[in-house]
Order: structure tokens, then sequence, then C-alpha cells
């Protein structure tokens, strides 16, 4: 699949005490990217202020929403964001979702769910997708939380109301199948990288155990574009602590790229 890439060093949605790691996250990402097909958005140095949405630094989050919004516009294609905090995923989902059915896939150890009344942070990117949702993006029925073990009291009652599905790396290619059986058109895939187990990869601001390896993640992603055509994803919330560890983590990131851009496998007779 030829995919561009945006790269978006946000971290003014996160609730983590050193979220400037995302941007050497994001910075590290793009050094391993094709230039050629590579677009920097500009993030801003302020935080921003909540303007009164009870969302912290949203004057900053509108301002990259729209930039991203800009940058997916010129793009025919699938692109894969590359954050930063999962806030980056508000408009790369929106501009997938304007072009038909989606099945969105969301590997995450955290669900994003609450609402600005709910969230314990105030920080936007535990809110992104309770956001795609109640904006009527994404029908909730067509979201797949995958990896998910760390769950606030009103997350896990917005799973339970909006009938949301929590599954495992190993149900992903049915549950996608099943959605397309039944018109989905698209596939959108966020990665969280906090949804791999933290024996295996370090760099992330809320390290969770029991996490998904890197090789059932891949196979996931796998299985699902093997079920519907990739029309978009997100890598978000690489906050290495150092050079090193970014040079240790790197490997596993490029693996799941790998598994999002390379050529589907027809494995029909």
């Amino acid at each position: 699949m030829a995919a561009h890439f945006v790269v978006v060093p946000q971290w003014q949605g996160s609730g983590a005490d050193r979220a400037m790691r995302l941007v050497d996250g994001a910075e590290a990402i793009r050094g391993d990217l094709p230039m050629s097909a590579t677009t920097l958005v500009e993030v801003p140095l302020e935080a921003g202020d909540a303007e009164g949405t009870g969302v912290h630094r949203w004057s900053s989050l509108r301002i990259v929403r729209e930039r991203i919004a800009d940058a997916l516009a010129g793009i025919e294609g699938p692109a894969i964001t590359i954050g930063g905090d999962c806030g980056v995923e508000y408009a790369a989902v929106e501009r997938v979702a304007q072009r038909g059915r989606t099945v969105l896939v969301w590997a995450d150890a955290h669900a994003d769910l609450n609402t600005p009344a709910s969230s314990p942070s105030g920080a936007f990117h535990g809110m992104v997708l309770r956001s795609i949702i109640d904006h009527d993006l994404v029908a909730a029925a067509d979201v797949l939380l995958v990896g998910a073990r760390d769950l606030d009291p009103a997350e896990e009652d917005a799973v339970a109301s909006l009938g949301i599905a929590m599954i495992g790396p190993d149900s992903v290619g049915a549950a996608v199948a099943e959605r397309a059986a039944a018109g989905a058109e698209q596939l959108y895939v966020h990665l969280d990288l906090d949804v791999i187990d933290p024996a295996e990869f370090a760099g992330v601001g809320f390290p969770t155990p029991f996490g998904a390896s890197v090789s059932d993640l891949a196979a996931a992603i796998a299985a699902a574009r093997a079920a519907l055509p990739l029309a978009g994803a997100g890598v978000t919330e690489f906050a290495p602590t150092s050079a090193a560890e970014a040079a240790e983590d790197l490997p596993s990131i490029l693996r799941l790229i790998s598994a999002l851009t390379r050529p589907v496998v027809d494995t029909a007779d």
C-alpha cells in the first residue's frame, strides 16, 4: 500500500507528567520514514487554554486539529498519522469517516472514552474515542476496542451503554469481517503503543502490564486488512526516555508500520 505519513508531534493532549517526550518520540519515528512521503504538521509551542471546554490546553489542540485536517486534505490515498498523543486521531478519523462506513480498530491499553465531565485529568487523549463516537464519525457498533485493560469506571459504563466490543488481537480479523459482511466499507487502525506489553516495549508514558505482543498486533492488523481495505491508521504515544530507549523500541514500531503498509496477501484459492 502506498501510504503517506503525517507526523504530528503534539503533546498538549497528554496527561503525562513528561508529555514533552511525545515530541521526541514523533521525531524519532519520522527519522525512519521516507522523506518524500512524509508531511510534518507544526505544533504550537504554547500549552494552550481550556477555553471553557473542560479540556486542558484546548486552544492548542484546536489549532493542531485544523492543521492536521489541512495536511490530510491534500492526500488522495491512505494516510498514516504519527503522534504525538492520541488526540491527533480525531482529525484523521474524521477524514476517513467522510468517505464511507468505517470499522475503527482502537488498539490501546486505555479506552479513551471519558468526557470532559467524567475525565479525572482533563486530558484530551483520554476523551478522543468518545468524541469520535459522540460526533457520529464512527458508530459505536463499528468500534473494536483491542487490548484495553485499564478503564476508569465511567469508561466501563460507556463500554456497556454504547455496546462497544472489547476483544483480544486474535479476534480482530473475525470481528472486522463480520462488520464488512454487514456493510462496512473501510478500515481505520489506531495504535496507542501502550497496548504493547511493557516487558516488550518501554517507551510509553502509561505502561500497563499484561499487554499484547508486537507479533500478535502485527497478525491482527494483517487479518483486519484482509477483511477490509485500510483507509487510514495512526501510531501514537511514543514517549522514549532517552535516545537509547528510542533505538531499542523503533524496530517494533517499524514492524507495526510495515504491517499497516505492506501489500495484502490474497489467500483465496
